[in-house]
């Protein structure tokens, strides 16, 4: 059954650092193209990064771009994503799925940004 378990969020103040990680009990993991997305509090949730199951091709949403980087270790099957220069508008709950969002969502890890 696949899971997916994120850890690593927490409360910083604008301008820091946190490094999310993702640890996927899935026996095909490096197959994915694996992602990260976000739901801030009354929105819907979106696309952050993703990042071919080569680890040689990475996406970002826009506003992200220059700060955040994502990686992956296939042989721990493990996704992280290494955010920098935090702004208050990355505070959400962060979740990792596969690039289609299809599989089974985990419970998050939050992230709050104070200003």
């Amino acid at each position: 059954q696949v899971q997916l378990v994120e850890s690593g969020g927490g409360l910083v103040q604008a301008g820091e650092s946190l490094r999310l990680s993702c640890a996927a009990s899935i026996r095909t993991f490096s197959y994915y193209t694996m992602g990260w997305f976000r739901q801030a509090p009354g929105k819907e949730r979106e696309f952050v990064a993703s990042i071919h199951w080569t680890g040689y091709s990475t996406s970002y949403k826009d506003s992200v771009k220059g700060r955040f980087t994502i990686s992956r270790d296939n042989a721990k099957n493990m996704v992280y994503l290494q955010m920098n220069s935090l702004k208050p508008e990355d505070t959400a709950v962060y979740y990792c799925n596969n690039r289609d969002g299809t599989m089974p969502w985990g419970q998050g890890t939050q992230v709050t940004v104070s200003s």
